[in-house]
């Protein structure tokens, strides 16, 4: 297993280790509750450093770009930074991704630990001859410091007024005495900061993080966390052999513009099932893999993620049923194949959480 430059230090800190997407990452260390809370009333640290960077630049670097990704290129401005996917022929999905834009024609983007090398093979097949890319990941570390409290911890991080840094933003800041590209985009449903260093420097920012206040979380907490916003995690809510429209992030996918597999997103035929959110009428939760039964005990889909939601106070799910059953109210039983158990549930309104603070002005907690 890959390690990230940060392991030592998870493991100084009693971290639980394990793989994910081939490294091995911290789940938890105080416990996934109490490192959710965290995050949801004060300041969590999250290691990110397994995430992929590619760099894209070149004349036709946007063309390129907007043929490949479902989202908006072309009209990201200069700053700022979006999410998307990366869609095969068939409108499934490579991988969900941000890209961010440096210049006109200089591109970074941010894609899932376990996918980068295909990602990068699939891109570099689809480049013009005069678009250059540079895979970046394995020098650069990431660091996702999230939670309402996270304002004023990196504003004494980088020592200036931050209160016009907007959702989806990115600017370089010195850290540490060290210039760093930080953005505002989340994956938590929290408001935070994504602070890209070099491997060297990774440690330091944690512990002057960790100093201010913040407290580290796992990959469990961040897992909770996604969900209750009902987040897509890659390879279970999406992959490549589902369609893209199905997952109901319209957001992403840029009306108007082709990419590479837009025919098979359109088609009216894909839409035949939908990715509801489930909430189980107790603390059981549901896990993936689950079959999902409609009233009448007939089978209507699967679960893809499920977990107790501990900002909710009950267990919660994410998963594909008939688009005909995915109306919230509608009653549904889930048959947990762990214990051959049937737990009732219905479809709720997304997201669960909602108290989020990602898109709320920083000087509102500064």
């Amino acid at each position: 297993m890959k390690k990230t430059p940060l392991f030592d230090l998870h493991c100084s800190l009693h971290a639980k280790m394990a793989p994910f997407g081939g490294f091995e990452m911290p789940i938890q260390y105080e416990g996934i509750i109490a490192e959710h809370c965290a995050t949801r009333k004060g300041a969590a640290l999250f290691d990110t450093c397994h995430m992929g960077e590619f760099l894209m630049s070149g004349p036709r670097a946007c063309a390129d770009l907007d043929r490949l990704f479902t989202c908006d290129v072309a009209g990201l401005k200069i700053g700022r930074c979006r999410n998307g996917f990366m869609c095969n022929e068939r409108g499934g999905v490579i991988d969900d991704l941000i890209v961010y834009r440096f210049a006109d024609n200089d591109f970074m983007v941010v894609v899932n630990a376990g996918t980068q090398e295909t990602d990068y093979e699939w891109i570099i097949r689809h480049l013009s001859p005069h678009t250059v890319a540079r895979n970046i990941g394995p020098e650069t570390a990431k660091v996702d410091l999230q939670g309402p409290g996270s304002p004023r911890i990196f504003m004494q991080l980088v020592n200036t007024d931050i209160s016009d840094f907007k959702p989806y933003q990115h600017r370089h800041f010195s850290v540490l005495g060290e210039k760093m590209l930080v953005s505002r985009t989340g994956y938590t449903g929290e408001i935070g900061f994504e602070i890209y260093c070099t491997n060297a420097h990774a440690a330091d920012v944690w512990r002057e993080c960790m100093r201010l206040g913040a407290r580290p979380a796992g990959l469990g907490a961040r897992d909770t966390l996604r969900l209750e916003m009902c987040l897509p995690l890659y390879g279970h809510e999406l992959n490549e052999e589902r369609n893209v429209a199905c997952s109901g992030f319209d957001k992403l996918i840029a009306a108007g513009k082709e990419f590479i597999g837009s025919g098979a997103v359109r088609d009216p035929a894909a839409k035949s099932e939908s990715l509801a959110a489930i909430m189980l009428d107790g603390r059981r939760a549901a896990r993936a893999g689950d079959a999902i039964a409609d009233a009448s005990g007939t089978i209507i889909g699967i679960i893809t993620s499920g977990s107790f939601g501990p900002s909710i106070g009950r267990a919660i799910a994410l998963g594909y049923v008939r688009s005909a059953s995915a109306s919230p109210g509608t009653r549904l039983m889930i048959r947990a194949a762990a214990g051959n158990q049937e737990l009732p549930a219905a479809v709720v309104e997304k997201p669960f959480y909602k108290g989020s603070t990602t898109r709320r002005e920083i000087k509102e907690f500064i």
